[in-house]
Protein backbone atom coordinates (compact mmCIF):
# COMPACT_ATOMS: atom_id res chain seq x y z
CA UNK A 1 0.00 0.00 0.00
CA UNK A 2 2.62 2.31 0.80
CA UNK A 3 4.17 1.83 -2.52
CA UNK A 4 1.62 2.53 -4.03
CA UNK A 5 0.86 5.36 -2.37
CA UNK A 6 4.34 6.77 -2.94
CA UNK A 7 4.18 5.90 -6.70
CA UNK A 8 0.78 7.93 -6.69
CA UNK A 9 2.71 10.93 -5.20
CA UNK A 10 5.49 10.91 -8.00
CA UNK A 11 2.94 10.72 -10.78
CA UNK A 12 1.32 13.68 -9.37
CA UNK A 13 4.31 15.69 -8.84
CA UNK A 14 5.47 14.08 -12.37
CA UNK A 15 1.87 15.93 -13.75
CA UNK A 16 2.12 18.91 -12.12
CA UNK A 17 5.58 19.47 -14.05
CA UNK A 18 3.98 18.42 -17.27
CA UNK A 19 1.62 21.38 -16.79
CA UNK A 20 4.38 23.84 -16.27
CA UNK A 21 7.35 23.00 -18.63
CA UNK A 22 7.54 25.28 -21.81
CA UNK A 23 9.25 24.87 -25.46
CA UNK A 24 12.90 24.90 -24.87
CA UNK A 25 15.71 25.53 -27.40
CA UNK A 26 18.79 23.31 -26.01
CA UNK A 27 21.55 26.01 -26.98
CA UNK A 28 23.72 23.19 -28.81
CA UNK A 29 21.44 22.92 -31.44
CA UNK A 30 22.44 26.21 -32.72
CA UNK A 31 25.77 24.79 -34.28
CA UNK A 32 24.40 21.82 -35.68
CA UNK A 33 24.50 21.09 -39.67
CA UNK A 34 21.81 17.68 -40.05
CA UNK A 35 22.05 15.61 -42.52
CA UNK A 36 19.08 13.20 -42.96
CA UNK A 37 19.36 9.02 -43.18
CA UNK A 38 17.04 6.82 -44.88
CA UNK A 39 18.88 4.04 -43.52
CA UNK A 40 18.20 1.12 -46.22
CA UNK A 41 19.99 3.77 -49.17
CA UNK A 42 22.55 5.29 -47.50
CA UNK A 43 25.23 2.60 -47.59
CA UNK A 44 25.84 -1.12 -46.85
CA UNK A 45 28.07 -2.04 -44.52
CA UNK A 46 27.55 -5.47 -44.14
CA UNK A 47 26.47 -7.68 -47.00
CA UNK A 48 26.18 -10.75 -44.27
CA UNK A 49 22.74 -9.04 -42.99
CA UNK A 50 21.07 -7.85 -46.45
CA UNK A 51 17.11 -8.36 -46.07
CA UNK A 52 15.76 -11.64 -47.20
CA UNK A 53 12.28 -12.02 -48.85
CA UNK A 54 11.17 -13.93 -45.87
CA UNK A 55 11.82 -10.66 -44.14
CA UNK A 56 9.66 -8.19 -46.53
CA UNK A 57 6.17 -7.08 -45.67
CA UNK A 58 4.24 -9.68 -47.93
CA UNK A 59 6.52 -12.32 -48.79
CA UNK A 60 3.67 -14.36 -50.03
CA UNK A 61 3.08 -12.07 -53.01
CA UNK A 62 6.64 -11.73 -54.31
CA UNK A 63 8.63 -13.72 -56.82
CA UNK A 64 10.48 -16.10 -55.80
CA UNK A 65 13.42 -15.60 -57.96
CA UNK A 66 13.92 -12.13 -55.52
CA UNK A 67 16.94 -11.02 -54.59
CA UNK A 68 18.94 -7.95 -53.46
CA UNK A 69 19.75 -5.22 -56.15
CA UNK A 70 22.71 -4.23 -56.45
CA UNK A 71 24.02 -0.43 -55.34
CA UNK A 72 25.30 0.59 -57.84
CA UNK A 73 23.02 -0.76 -60.83
CA UNK A 74 20.81 1.67 -62.48
CA UNK A 75 17.82 2.78 -61.37
CA UNK A 76 15.24 2.03 -64.47
CA UNK A 77 16.46 -1.19 -64.99
CA UNK A 78 14.13 -4.18 -63.93
CA UNK A 79 15.50 -7.11 -62.56
CA UNK A 80 14.14 -10.63 -63.74
CA UNK A 81 12.14 -11.17 -60.51
CA UNK A 82 10.32 -7.38 -61.04
CA UNK A 83 9.32 -8.63 -64.95
CA UNK A 84 7.88 -11.80 -63.62
CA UNK A 85 6.02 -9.79 -60.98
CA UNK A 86 4.43 -6.61 -63.18
CA UNK A 87 4.65 -5.05 -65.75
CA UNK A 88 4.70 -1.44 -64.39
CA UNK A 89 7.78 -0.10 -62.90
CA UNK A 90 6.42 1.04 -60.06
CA UNK A 91 4.86 -1.78 -58.60
CA UNK A 92 7.64 -3.59 -57.68
CA UNK A 93 10.04 -0.49 -56.09
CA UNK A 94 8.26 -1.06 -52.93
CA UNK A 95 10.19 -4.36 -52.73
CA UNK A 96 13.36 -3.74 -53.57
CA UNK A 97 16.23 -3.79 -50.98
CA UNK A 98 20.00 -2.78 -51.20
CA UNK A 99 21.24 -3.58 -47.89
CA UNK A 100 21.95 -0.40 -46.19
CA UNK A 101 22.34 -0.71 -42.82
CA UNK A 102 24.14 0.51 -39.29
CA UNK A 103 27.73 -0.54 -40.04
CA UNK A 104 27.24 1.08 -43.27
CA UNK A 105 26.68 4.42 -41.60
CA UNK A 106 29.35 3.71 -39.07
CA UNK A 107 31.73 3.26 -41.92
CA UNK A 108 30.57 6.96 -43.46
CA UNK A 109 31.26 9.04 -40.17
CA UNK A 110 34.49 9.78 -40.78
CA UNK A 111 33.70 11.52 -44.11
CA UNK A 112 30.66 13.18 -42.86
CA UNK A 113 32.83 14.95 -40.18
CA UNK A 114 34.89 16.13 -43.19
CA UNK A 115 31.74 17.16 -44.93
CA UNK A 116 31.20 19.42 -41.96
CA UNK A 117 28.01 17.22 -40.37
CA UNK A 118 27.75 17.54 -36.41
CA UNK A 119 23.98 16.20 -36.73
CA UNK A 120 22.12 13.03 -38.22
CA UNK A 121 18.62 12.22 -38.66
CA UNK A 122 17.44 9.09 -39.20
CA UNK A 123 14.54 7.92 -40.79
CA UNK A 124 12.81 5.22 -38.85
CA UNK A 125 15.29 2.20 -37.40
CA UNK A 126 13.06 0.24 -35.54
CA UNK A 127 12.17 -3.06 -36.34
CA UNK A 128 9.42 -3.15 -39.20
CA UNK A 129 9.04 -5.11 -42.73
CA UNK A 130 8.10 -2.34 -45.02
CA UNK A 131 11.09 -0.42 -47.03
CA UNK A 132 10.11 2.89 -45.39
CA UNK A 133 9.20 1.46 -41.47
CA UNK A 134 6.69 3.96 -40.41
CA UNK A 135 4.92 0.31 -39.52
CA UNK A 136 7.00 -0.40 -36.99
CA UNK A 137 6.63 -3.74 -35.15
CA UNK A 138 7.98 -2.57 -32.24
CA UNK A 139 9.51 0.29 -31.02
CA UNK A 140 12.04 -0.63 -28.78
CA UNK A 141 14.18 -2.48 -31.04
CA UNK A 142 16.12 -1.81 -33.69
CA UNK A 143 15.51 -3.45 -36.65
CA UNK A 144 17.18 -6.88 -37.23
CA UNK A 145 18.16 -6.46 -40.87
CA UNK A 146 20.67 -3.19 -39.61
CA UNK A 147 22.43 -4.95 -37.59
CA UNK A 148 24.64 -8.37 -37.90
CA UNK A 149 22.64 -11.08 -36.57
CA UNK A 150 19.08 -11.31 -38.12
CA UNK A 151 18.07 -14.34 -36.89
CA UNK A 152 19.38 -13.90 -33.38
CA UNK A 153 17.56 -10.64 -32.99
CA UNK A 154 14.10 -12.31 -34.17
CA UNK A 155 14.34 -15.14 -31.79
CA UNK A 156 15.09 -13.05 -28.78
CA UNK A 157 11.94 -10.49 -29.64
CA UNK A 158 9.60 -13.23 -30.08
CA UNK A 159 10.33 -14.38 -26.27
CA UNK A 160 8.90 -10.68 -25.36
CA UNK A 161 5.94 -8.77 -23.79
CA UNK A 162 5.50 -5.38 -23.77
CA UNK A 163 6.75 -4.93 -20.49
CA UNK A 164 10.45 -3.69 -20.61
CA UNK A 165 11.71 -6.12 -18.07
CA UNK A 166 11.19 -8.69 -20.92
CA UNK A 167 12.99 -6.47 -23.39
CA UNK A 168 16.93 -7.53 -24.32
CA UNK A 169 19.44 -5.88 -26.59
CA UNK A 170 19.55 -7.63 -29.48
CA UNK A 171 22.64 -7.32 -31.53
CA UNK A 172 21.03 -4.65 -33.66
CA UNK A 173 20.57 -2.28 -30.66
CA UNK A 174 24.17 -2.95 -29.59
CA UNK A 175 25.43 -1.77 -33.09
CA UNK A 176 23.31 1.43 -32.73
CA UNK A 177 24.91 2.05 -29.14
CA UNK A 178 28.12 1.65 -31.30
CA UNK A 179 26.94 3.88 -33.39
CA UNK A 180 26.20 6.52 -31.05
CA UNK A 181 29.36 6.21 -29.13
CA UNK A 182 31.40 6.48 -32.49
CA UNK A 183 29.25 9.60 -33.87
CA UNK A 184 29.65 11.18 -29.85
CA UNK A 185 33.46 10.64 -30.67
CA UNK A 186 33.32 13.06 -33.69
CA UNK A 187 31.46 15.41 -32.53
CA UNK A 188 27.87 14.27 -34.38
CA UNK A 189 24.99 13.55 -32.07
CA UNK A 190 21.98 11.56 -33.75
CA UNK A 191 18.27 12.10 -33.33
CA UNK A 192 16.03 9.15 -34.55
CA UNK A 193 12.22 9.31 -35.70
CA UNK A 194 9.71 8.61 -33.09
CA UNK A 195 6.04 7.68 -34.88
CA UNK A 196 3.79 8.00 -32.19
CA UNK A 197 0.62 8.30 -34.08
CA UNK A 198 0.28 4.82 -35.31
CA UNK A 199 2.03 1.41 -35.74
CA UNK A 200 2.00 -1.94 -38.48
CA UNK A 201 -0.19 -4.64 -38.36
CA UNK A 202 2.84 -6.92 -36.77
CA UNK A 203 3.06 -4.74 -34.06
CA UNK A 204 3.15 -6.94 -31.08
CA UNK A 205 0.00 -5.16 -30.37
CA UNK A 206 -1.89 -5.23 -32.70
CA UNK A 207 -0.61 -8.99 -33.71
CA UNK A 208 -2.32 -9.93 -31.06
CA UNK A 209 -5.46 -8.12 -31.04
CA UNK A 210 -6.00 -9.30 -34.75
CA UNK A 211 -5.61 -12.91 -33.57
CA UNK A 212 -7.65 -12.39 -30.02
CA UNK A 213 -9.63 -9.83 -30.48
CA UNK A 214 -11.74 -7.79 -27.95
CA UNK A 215 -9.68 -10.42 -25.37
CA UNK A 216 -6.69 -9.40 -26.01
CA UNK A 217 -5.46 -7.64 -23.03
CA UNK A 218 -4.21 -4.78 -25.77
CA UNK A 219 -7.63 -4.13 -26.91
CA UNK A 220 -7.74 -0.53 -25.51
CA UNK A 221 -4.38 0.20 -27.41
CA UNK A 222 -5.71 1.14 -30.76
CA UNK A 223 -8.89 3.05 -32.54
CA UNK A 224 -11.09 -0.02 -33.12
CA UNK A 225 -14.36 0.70 -34.73
CA UNK A 226 -15.53 -3.16 -34.19
CA UNK A 227 -14.52 -6.59 -33.17
CA UNK A 228 -14.69 -9.74 -34.95
CA UNK A 229 -18.32 -11.59 -33.81
CA UNK A 230 -17.81 -15.24 -33.60
CA UNK A 231 -21.23 -16.07 -34.25
CA UNK A 232 -20.96 -14.88 -37.58
CA UNK A 233 -19.11 -16.03 -40.60
CA UNK A 234 -18.04 -12.97 -41.40
CA UNK A 235 -15.32 -11.35 -39.98
CA UNK A 236 -16.38 -7.69 -38.65
CA UNK A 237 -13.24 -6.93 -37.54
CA UNK A 238 -12.42 -2.68 -38.23
CA UNK A 239 -10.24 0.05 -37.35
CA UNK A 240 -8.80 3.06 -37.97
CA UNK A 241 -5.80 3.66 -39.98
CA UNK A 242 -3.85 6.68 -40.57
CA UNK A 243 -5.30 8.72 -43.53
CA UNK A 244 -7.91 5.28 -44.24
CA UNK A 245 -4.37 3.12 -44.77
CA UNK A 246 -5.15 -0.02 -42.88
CA UNK A 247 -1.39 -1.12 -42.97
CA UNK A 248 -1.22 1.21 -40.10
CA UNK A 249 -3.20 1.43 -37.57
CA UNK A 250 -3.82 4.17 -35.20
CA UNK A 251 -3.56 4.29 -31.58
CA UNK A 252 -6.45 4.96 -29.60
CA UNK A 253 -6.77 8.26 -27.48
CA UNK A 254 -7.77 8.26 -24.47
CA UNK A 255 -11.88 9.49 -23.63
CA UNK A 256 -10.54 12.68 -23.31
CA UNK A 257 -9.38 13.12 -26.26
CA UNK A 258 -6.22 15.13 -25.34
CA UNK A 259 -3.84 11.96 -24.81
CA UNK A 260 -3.07 8.73 -25.63
CA UNK A 261 -5.06 5.96 -24.20
CA UNK A 262 -2.89 4.69 -21.34
CA UNK A 263 -1.45 1.43 -22.62
CA UNK A 264 0.38 3.16 -25.95
CA UNK A 265 1.27 5.60 -23.57
CA UNK A 266 2.81 4.01 -21.09
CA UNK A 267 4.72 1.80 -23.53
CA UNK A 268 6.20 4.65 -25.88
CA UNK A 269 7.23 6.37 -22.26
CA UNK A 270 9.37 2.96 -21.93
CA UNK A 271 10.37 2.93 -25.27
CA UNK A 272 11.59 6.75 -25.42
CA UNK A 273 13.56 6.00 -22.05
CA UNK A 274 15.22 3.20 -23.27
CA UNK A 275 16.96 5.22 -26.49
CA UNK A 276 17.82 8.11 -23.98
CA UNK A 277 18.89 6.23 -21.23
CA UNK A 278 20.41 3.00 -22.19
CA UNK A 279 22.08 2.50 -19.43
CA UNK A 280 19.26 3.10 -17.27
CA UNK A 281 21.78 4.88 -14.68
CA UNK A 282 20.60 8.51 -14.76
CA UNK A 283 23.35 9.50 -17.50
CA UNK A 284 21.89 10.36 -20.98
CA UNK A 285 25.44 10.88 -22.51
CA UNK A 286 25.03 7.76 -23.76
CA UNK A 287 22.02 7.82 -25.61
CA UNK A 288 20.50 9.89 -28.46
CA UNK A 289 20.50 13.32 -28.34
CA UNK A 290 16.75 13.60 -29.19
CA UNK A 291 13.85 13.21 -31.84
CA UNK A 292 12.05 13.89 -35.11
CA UNK A 293 8.40 13.06 -34.39
CA UNK A 294 6.07 11.92 -37.83
CA UNK A 295 3.06 13.35 -38.31
CA UNK A 296 2.89 15.11 -35.05
CA UNK A 297 0.04 17.12 -35.30
CA UNK A 298 -2.28 14.27 -35.43
CA UNK A 299 -1.53 12.90 -32.09
CA UNK A 300 -2.90 14.60 -29.33
CA UNK A 301 -1.14 18.05 -27.72
CA UNK A 302 -2.05 16.89 -24.07
CA UNK A 303 0.54 13.92 -25.12
CA UNK A 304 3.11 16.15 -26.33
CA UNK A 305 3.10 18.02 -23.10
CA UNK A 306 3.20 15.30 -20.84
CA UNK A 307 6.21 13.16 -22.83
CA UNK A 308 8.38 16.67 -23.40
CA UNK A 309 7.85 16.58 -19.64
CA UNK A 310 9.28 13.56 -19.14
CA UNK A 311 11.60 13.37 -21.57
CA UNK A 312 13.16 16.74 -20.51
CA UNK A 313 13.55 15.18 -16.60
CA UNK A 314 16.09 12.20 -18.46
CA UNK A 315 17.68 14.94 -20.49
CA UNK A 316 16.91 18.82 -20.16
CA UNK A 317 18.97 19.50 -23.39
CA UNK A 318 17.31 17.33 -25.72
CA UNK A 319 16.42 17.95 -29.16
CA UNK A 320 12.97 17.46 -30.57
CA UNK A 321 11.38 18.06 -34.10
CA UNK A 322 8.11 17.96 -35.08
CA UNK A 323 7.12 17.43 -38.94
CA UNK A 324 4.84 20.83 -39.83
CA UNK A 325 4.19 21.37 -43.31
CA UNK A 326 2.69 24.78 -42.14
CA UNK A 327 3.31 27.63 -39.59
CA UNK A 328 4.71 26.01 -36.64
CA UNK A 329 5.38 28.69 -34.32
CA UNK A 330 1.84 28.54 -32.45
CA UNK A 331 1.70 24.79 -32.29
CA UNK A 332 5.64 25.02 -31.24
CA UNK A 333 3.88 26.83 -28.05
CA UNK A 334 1.04 24.37 -27.80
CA UNK A 335 2.79 21.33 -27.33
CA UNK A 336 6.22 22.56 -26.31
CA UNK A 337 8.58 20.73 -28.98
CA UNK A 338 11.73 22.69 -29.47
CA UNK A 339 12.06 23.02 -32.79
CA UNK A 340 10.12 21.63 -36.53
CA UNK A 341 11.14 20.90 -40.20
CA UNK A 342 10.81 23.93 -41.42
CA UNK A 343 8.93 23.68 -44.56
CA UNK A 344 6.56 27.19 -43.86
CA UNK A 345 9.69 29.65 -42.74
CA UNK A 346 12.30 28.25 -45.64
CA UNK A 347 12.21 25.34 -47.73
CA UNK A 348 8.89 26.78 -49.36
CA UNK A 349 10.07 30.10 -50.08
CA UNK A 350 13.63 29.72 -50.96
CA UNK A 351 11.80 27.22 -53.50
CA UNK A 352 9.20 30.21 -54.40
CA UNK A 353 12.22 32.76 -54.97
CA UNK A 354 15.69 31.05 -55.49
CA UNK A 355 14.45 27.87 -57.19
CA UNK A 356 11.43 28.95 -59.16
CA UNK A 357 12.06 32.72 -59.72
CA UNK A 358 8.12 32.89 -59.34
CA UNK A 359 8.21 34.96 -56.54
CA UNK A 360 10.29 39.04 -56.05
CA UNK A 361 12.93 39.12 -53.91
CA UNK A 362 11.02 41.55 -51.40
CA UNK A 363 8.06 39.35 -51.11
CA UNK A 364 11.23 36.02 -50.37
CA UNK A 365 11.94 38.51 -47.64
CA UNK A 366 8.97 39.23 -46.55
CA UNK A 367 7.83 35.48 -46.09
CA UNK A 368 11.12 34.89 -44.17
CA UNK A 369 10.62 37.31 -42.26
CA UNK A 370 7.29 36.38 -41.13
CA UNK A 371 8.05 32.83 -40.32
CA UNK A 372 11.30 33.53 -38.13
CA UNK A 373 9.49 36.69 -36.26
CA UNK A 374 6.32 34.24 -35.06
CA UNK A 375 8.46 32.16 -33.19
CA UNK A 376 9.57 32.92 -29.41
CA UNK A 377 12.61 33.04 -27.75
CA UNK A 378 15.61 31.19 -29.63
CA UNK A 379 13.73 28.93 -31.25
CA UNK A 380 14.16 30.17 -34.93
CA UNK A 381 17.84 29.08 -34.75
CA UNK A 382 17.23 25.63 -34.37
CA UNK A 383 14.35 24.88 -36.93
CA UNK A 384 15.72 22.60 -39.32
CA UNK A 385 16.27 24.41 -42.39
CA UNK A 386 15.52 21.82 -45.26
CA UNK A 387 14.84 21.96 -48.87
CA UNK A 388 14.24 18.54 -49.46
CA UNK A 389 13.74 15.60 -47.82
CA UNK A 390 11.88 11.39 -48.21
CA UNK A 391 9.17 13.09 -49.22
CA UNK A 392 9.82 15.75 -51.12
CA UNK A 393 11.62 15.38 -54.65
CA UNK A 394 15.20 15.81 -54.52
CA UNK A 395 16.13 19.34 -54.47
CA UNK A 396 18.29 18.71 -57.58
CA UNK A 397 15.13 17.73 -59.62
CA UNK A 398 13.40 20.73 -58.30
CA UNK A 399 15.53 23.20 -60.02
CA UNK A 400 15.69 21.37 -62.52
CA UNK A 401 11.81 21.37 -63.45
CA UNK A 402 12.15 25.20 -62.09
CA UNK A 403 10.23 26.35 -65.33
CA UNK A 404 7.82 23.24 -65.82
CA UNK A 405 4.18 22.71 -64.73
CA UNK A 406 3.44 26.58 -64.04
CA UNK A 407 -0.56 25.70 -64.22
CA UNK A 408 -0.20 23.25 -61.76
CA UNK A 409 1.90 25.36 -59.08
CA UNK A 410 -0.30 27.35 -56.61
CA UNK A 411 0.89 29.73 -53.57
CA UNK A 412 2.77 27.83 -51.43
CA UNK A 413 5.29 26.47 -54.59
CA UNK A 414 6.07 23.53 -52.50
CA UNK A 415 2.77 21.43 -52.72
CA UNK A 416 3.83 17.73 -53.56
CA UNK A 417 0.24 16.85 -53.90
CA UNK A 418 0.59 18.97 -57.03
CA UNK A 419 0.99 18.37 -60.78
CA UNK A 420 4.54 18.47 -60.09
CA UNK A 421 4.15 15.10 -58.98
CA UNK A 422 0.82 14.11 -60.39
CA UNK A 423 1.23 15.06 -63.71
CA UNK A 424 5.01 14.25 -64.01
CA UNK A 425 5.44 10.89 -66.14
CA UNK A 426 2.57 12.21 -68.64
CA UNK A 427 3.71 16.06 -69.03
CA UNK A 428 7.81 15.82 -69.56
CA UNK A 429 8.95 15.48 -65.92
CA UNK A 430 12.98 15.91 -66.06
CA UNK A 431 14.50 13.90 -64.18
CA UNK A 432 17.78 14.47 -65.00
CA UNK A 433 20.65 16.89 -63.45
CA UNK A 434 19.88 20.52 -63.43
CA UNK A 435 21.56 22.56 -66.71
CA UNK A 436 24.54 24.92 -66.01
CA UNK A 437 22.30 28.00 -64.71
CA UNK A 438 20.89 25.28 -62.49
CA UNK A 439 23.75 24.15 -61.07
CA UNK A 440 24.89 27.90 -59.94
CA UNK A 441 21.27 27.84 -58.38
CA UNK A 442 22.21 25.02 -56.14
CA UNK A 443 25.58 26.52 -55.25
CA UNK A 444 23.59 29.61 -54.44
CA UNK A 445 20.78 27.71 -52.12
CA UNK A 446 23.82 25.43 -50.28
CA UNK A 447 25.29 28.99 -49.57
CA UNK A 448 21.88 30.11 -48.64
CA UNK A 449 21.47 27.29 -46.47
CA UNK A 450 24.57 27.94 -44.50
CA UNK A 451 24.21 31.57 -43.75
CA UNK A 452 20.32 31.84 -42.69
CA UNK A 453 19.17 31.94 -38.93
CA UNK A 454 18.51 28.44 -38.44
CA UNK A 455 20.02 24.58 -38.58
CA UNK A 456 20.88 23.53 -42.47
CA UNK A 457 19.77 20.50 -43.06
CA UNK A 458 20.57 18.27 -45.71
CA UNK A 459 19.19 14.48 -47.37
CA UNK A 460 21.48 12.38 -47.84
CA UNK A 461 23.15 12.10 -50.86
CA UNK A 462 22.88 15.52 -52.07
CA UNK A 463 25.97 16.60 -51.66
CA UNK A 464 27.38 14.08 -54.03
CA UNK A 465 25.10 15.59 -56.93
CA UNK A 466 22.14 12.96 -56.32
CA UNK A 467 18.37 14.17 -58.76
CA UNK A 468 15.26 12.12 -58.45
CA UNK A 469 11.49 12.95 -58.14
CA UNK A 470 9.51 12.65 -55.48
CA UNK A 471 9.10 9.44 -53.65
CA UNK A 472 10.29 6.76 -54.79
CA UNK A 473 12.67 8.06 -56.68
CA UNK A 474 14.12 10.36 -53.71
CA UNK A 475 14.98 7.32 -51.90
CA UNK A 476 17.69 6.09 -54.54
CA UNK A 477 20.54 4.17 -52.95
CA UNK A 478 23.34 6.78 -52.69
CA UNK A 479 25.71 7.50 -55.59
CA UNK A 480 28.69 6.88 -54.24
CA UNK A 481 29.51 5.16 -57.93
CA UNK A 482 28.86 8.99 -59.54
CA UNK A 483 29.91 11.66 -57.16
CA UNK A 484 29.98 14.83 -58.37
CA UNK A 485 33.22 16.58 -56.45
CA UNK A 486 32.33 20.48 -58.00
CA UNK A 487 28.82 19.85 -55.92
CA UNK A 488 30.17 18.23 -52.94
CA UNK A 489 32.82 20.81 -52.57
CA UNK A 490 30.23 23.67 -52.57
CA UNK A 491 28.68 21.66 -49.16
CA UNK A 492 31.76 21.08 -47.91
CA UNK A 493 33.16 24.68 -48.09
CA UNK A 494 30.09 26.31 -46.81
CA UNK A 495 29.27 24.37 -43.78
CA UNK A 496 33.06 24.88 -43.15
CA UNK A 497 32.38 28.91 -43.26
CA UNK A 498 29.42 28.51 -41.25
CA UNK A 499 31.40 26.44 -38.27
CA UNK A 500 34.31 29.02 -38.84
CA UNK A 501 31.88 31.99 -37.78
CA UNK A 502 29.60 32.25 -34.86
CA UNK A 503 27.17 34.91 -36.42
CA UNK A 504 26.13 32.51 -39.14
CA UNK A 505 24.98 30.02 -36.07
CA UNK A 506 24.35 32.71 -33.45
CA UNK A 507 24.18 35.93 -34.71
CA UNK A 508 21.27 38.81 -35.72
CA UNK A 509 19.40 39.16 -38.71
CA UNK A 510 18.43 42.11 -40.43
CA UNK A 511 17.33 42.10 -44.22
CA UNK A 512 19.99 45.03 -46.12
CA UNK A 513 18.00 45.80 -49.27
CA UNK A 514 15.90 43.66 -52.27
CA UNK A 515 15.88 44.55 -55.38
CA UNK A 516 12.65 43.22 -57.30
CA UNK A 517 13.53 43.74 -61.00
CA UNK A 518 17.08 42.68 -60.79
CA UNK A 519 16.41 39.83 -58.15
CA UNK A 520 19.04 40.87 -55.62
CA UNK A 521 18.41 39.56 -51.89
CA UNK A 522 21.47 40.89 -49.36
CA UNK A 523 21.03 40.30 -45.16
CA UNK A 524 23.66 40.87 -42.51
CA UNK A 525 24.18 38.98 -39.65
CA UNK A 526 25.73 40.50 -36.59
CA UNK A 527 27.17 38.91 -33.05
CA UNK A 528 29.12 41.16 -31.04
CA UNK A 529 31.38 43.07 -33.55
CA UNK A 530 31.47 40.60 -35.91
CA UNK A 531 29.48 41.51 -38.63
CA UNK A 532 28.98 39.63 -42.41
CA UNK A 533 27.24 40.54 -45.10
CA UNK A 534 25.33 37.90 -47.56
CA UNK A 535 24.51 38.72 -50.97
CA UNK A 536 22.30 36.77 -53.67
CA UNK A 537 21.77 37.33 -56.74
CA UNK A 538 18.90 35.18 -58.69
CA UNK A 539 18.88 37.68 -61.71
CA UNK A 540 20.14 36.86 -65.15
CA UNK A 541 22.11 39.63 -65.24
CA UNK A 542 25.60 41.21 -63.08
CA UNK A 543 24.00 43.35 -60.57
CA UNK A 544 26.20 46.42 -59.23
CA UNK A 545 26.74 46.42 -55.42
CA UNK A 546 27.04 49.97 -54.87
CA UNK A 547 24.85 50.27 -51.29
CA UNK A 548 27.24 51.28 -48.59
CA UNK A 549 26.26 48.38 -46.53
CA UNK A 550 29.67 46.71 -48.42
CA UNK A 551 31.75 49.37 -47.01
CA UNK A 552 35.35 47.81 -45.14
CA UNK A 553 34.33 44.43 -46.18
CA UNK A 554 35.58 42.07 -48.70
CA UNK A 555 34.48 38.85 -50.19
CA UNK A 556 35.20 35.81 -48.05
CA UNK A 557 33.55 33.17 -49.71
CA UNK A 558 31.78 32.57 -53.47
CA UNK A 559 29.91 30.72 -55.54
CA UNK A 560 31.55 32.48 -58.11
CA UNK A 561 35.04 34.08 -58.55
CA UNK A 562 34.37 36.87 -60.29
CA UNK A 563 32.72 38.58 -57.28
CA UNK A 564 33.88 41.55 -56.08
CA UNK A 565 32.24 44.55 -53.63
CA UNK A 566 31.44 46.03 -56.86
CA UNK A 567 29.90 43.46 -58.83
CA UNK A 568 27.90 39.79 -58.39
CA UNK A 569 28.17 37.73 -61.57
CA UNK A 570 24.65 36.09 -62.37
CA UNK A 571 22.83 32.96 -60.39
CA UNK A 572 25.75 33.53 -57.69
CA UNK A 573 25.96 34.69 -54.25
CA UNK A 574 28.89 36.15 -51.94
CA UNK A 575 29.57 35.78 -48.51
CA UNK A 576 31.16 39.40 -47.11
CA UNK A 577 33.52 39.90 -44.26
CA UNK A 578 36.67 42.19 -42.71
Amino acid sequence: MLKKFTHLLQLSSFLAASLNVTQAAPDWAKDIIWYQIFPERFNNGDPSNDPTRASLDDPRNVSPKWEITPWDSEWFDRADWEKEMSYHFPDTLQHRRYGGDLQGVIDKLDYLKELGITGIYFNPIFYANSLHKYDGNSFHHIDPHFGPDPAGDLALIAEESSNPRSWQWTAADKLFLKLLAEAKARGIRIIIDGVWNHTGRDFFAFADIRTTFQKSRYARWYHIKEFDDPRTARNEFDYHGWYGFKSLPEFANDPSGNNLAPGPKRYIFNATKRWMDPNNDGDPSDGIAGWRLDVAEEVPAGFWKEWHAYIREINPEVFTSAEIWGSAANYLKDTHFASAMNYRGFAIPVKGWLIDGKITASEFAARLDQERNSHQGDTAYILQNLVDSHDTQRVASAIANRDSFPEYKNADWFDYDDGERVHARTHGYNNGPPDADGRRIWKMLTLCQATYVGAPMIYYGSEVGMWGADDPEDRMPTWWHRFDPEIHDSYQSAFKLRHAQPALRRGDFKVLETRDGSQLFAFERTLGDQRLVIVLNRGKGDVTLDGDYLDGLKVIHSTDPAANTRRLPPLSAAVFGK
